[in-house]
């Protein structure tokens, strides 16, 4: 199976880079994982409800050109549906028997996915209510794949 992790924000903290390295290892012997990594648009603090529409649109343009359209999007959103991680693997399973190959996660930047994005995702997946910067939450999405695959094969993992 392919997993794409799309994600808009370069990530310059060598303690995040680190531990996505490490899952990106992990991941070699369970599936051909591919990251890409999409500039954020500039996004002052103070932005008007238009101008960050402005932003995630700009932002979505950039991951549907990204975007392999046979590929089963999920786009990680804070009201999408929750999970269990076993659900999680169950779901990553069962798309896998039914014949997907290719699942891609996307992530937007500080200020969401845009409107077109998450109207185009097969699924909206949320990890929590709550907020996360999205440099750590490229690391807690890579350690759920991982152990999604530990799950699936029956390998041993935390509870």
């Amino acid at each position: 199976m392919k997993i794409t992790i799309l994600s808009v924000g370069k990530i310059k903290e060598k303690y995040y880079n680190d531990a996505i390295d490490e899952y990106v290892k992990r991941l070699s012997s369970y599936c051909q994982l591919e990251t890409i990594t999409l500039a954020d648009e500039k996004a002052p603090e103070n932005l008007s409800k238009k101008e960050e529409a402005i932003v995630k649109q700009k932002e979505g343009e950039k991951i549907l050109s990204k975007l392999n359209t046979a590929s089963y999007l999920i786009a990680l959103d804070i009201k999408g549906k929750q999970l269990t991680s076993e659900a999680l693997a169950d779901k990553i399973e069962n798309l896998r028997v039914y014949g997907t190959s290719h699942i891609t996660f996307v992530i937007g930047g500080s200020l969401g996915l845009s409107d077109e994005i998450i109207n185009k995702a097969d699924m909206k997946l949320s990890f929590s209510k709550m907020t996360f910067p999205h440099q750590l939450f490229k690391v807690i999405l890579l350690e759920q794949i991982y152990r999604t695959f530990r799950i699936i094969k029956g390998e041993p993992y935390h509870k």
